[in-house]
């Protein structure tokens, strides 16, 4: 803008010095000096007016920086004093009032408690309370053992008679595979298959274990390099026992076959009860570190309670926490004090997922749903089956794998 002006005030100057030469008969001289004088006179009145322009912008420039300090200090000086008035007040003395009040409020409550119980114990009939006193008082059964003796299993094993199936871990409400547990099975002598339930021991049997881990990691590689062959990205949800991580050889042919297949190792997570996992000794978290460092992630099945220090699992290579679904629908308080709506996303902010299993009706389903539960697994939603045909590993190949191992 202002070099438009300029060329203005040129222009004017040059017609000025043309008019003084062909109208008024100047010399060439004397029109080109007048040309210059007109143009230094409207430079000069140009500046003039621009620097007063700039003086006035600055002089309002400080006179809003000196509003603003000015506020700025009342502001401060509000503060200060409202900072003595809070270290002259007697804050403790304040406290211990309050602490008592709230001590005098729950006896109270407890005490209407009491009185509102003894109520309705007196107005119950006698007969009633007899049952109620029989369930609490009943013995609770222990879980029963597998049904397949420890040497029919073995046997089993040596035959070949141990299959892995695959059954999906679902979305919720989509129901789309989010991952595959994979589920050992024994082939009994009659044609029959077996559950992990009803051939794992429970006590003892290390050497079951150990060949049942082996083989679901390898059938779990196996599965992992088809996916990626076929440009599919695939979860496996792999088996691991205490027995693994306590053999030397064991744990160092785990670390071996995932150290092969680092390209696959982030599609494998290992599966662990939760009672293990917090049972392990200083000789057995290593290895989980070697385990996580290789890229694996952990998942901890029948938890029984969510009042755990979820960061510190985080930093352990915990992905995901198991629940089962009838203890998450009908008793969410002994899990967490949160609300049960609350749970997943409260998780969800660590980055862990919560997977619901053991899902038997529709109506669980509808639950789980509205409580915001997004992965659920269970025999209503799939049950366990063999691999798809494009996805099935060479069961001969891995079996040799395995014995060789063994061996």
């Amino acid at each position: 803008m202002q070099a438009l002006v300029y060329t203005f005030v040129a222009l004017a100057a040059l017609g000025l010095g043309a008019a003084a030469y062909f109208g008024l008969a100047f010399t060439p001289v004397e029109a080109g000096l007048a040309a210059l004088v007109f143009a230094g006179l409207c430079v000069i009145s140009i500046e003039r007016t621009l620097r007063r322009r700039a003086e006035g912008r600055l002089e309002k420039a400080i006179e809003d920086l000196s509003r603003l300090l000015a506020t700025d200090a009342q502001a401060g000086a509000v503060l200060s004093q409202r900072v003595n008035q809070l270290a002259d007040q007697d804050a403790d003395r304040r406290l211990k009032a309050i602490e008592a009040d709230v001590s005098v409020l729950g006896t109270v409550i407890r005490q209407v408690a009491e009185a509102v119980a003894e109520m309705e114990e007196k107005k119950a009939p006698p007969a009633s309370t007899a049952p109620t006193r029989a369930v609490a008082l009943a013995p609770v059964e222990d879980e029963p053992g597998p049904s397949v003796p420890a040497e029919a299993v073995r046997r089993a094993l040596a035959d070949d008679r141990l299959v892995v199936h695959v059954q999906p871990v679902l979305t919720l409400p989509q129901r789309r595979s989010h991952g595959y547990d994979l589920v050992p099975r024994l082939v009994l002598d009659g044609g029959e298959m077996a559950d992990p339930q009803d051939f794992l021991p429970r006590e003892g049997g290390d050497d079951i274990l150990r060949q049942v881990d082996g083989a679901a990691l390898l059938e779990a590689i196996a599965i992992a390099r088809r996916a990626r062959t076929t440009g599919q990205s695939i979860t496996l949800f792999v088996p691991l026992t205490r027995a693994t991580l306590a053999d030397r050889m064991s744990r160092e042919q785990h670390l071996a076959s995932l150290e092969a297949n680092r390209t696959i190792a982030r599609s494998i997570v290992f599966l662990m009860a939760e009672a293990d996992w917090q049972a392990l000794g200083e000789g057995e978290r290593p290895a989980l570190a070697q385990f996580a460092r290789m890229g694996v992630t952990f998942s901890l099945a029948g938890v029984r309670s969510l009042r755990l220090d979820v960061a510190t699992l985080v930093g352990q290579g915990v992905a995901s926490l198991r629940v089962e679904a009838g203890l998450f629908l009908t008793s969410p308080q002994a899990l967490t004090d949160f609300h049960v709506s609350d749970i997943a996303s409260y998780l969800a902010r660590f980055g862990v997922d919560l997977i619901v299993t053991g899902v038997g009706g529709e109506q669980q389903v509808l639950e789980l749903i509205e409580d915001g539960v997004g992965l659920a697994q269970g025999p209503h939603l799939a049950r366990p089956e063999p691999a798809r045909a494009d996805l099935a590993s060479e069961r001969p190949r891995a079996v040799a794998q395995l014995r060789r191992i063994e061996g």
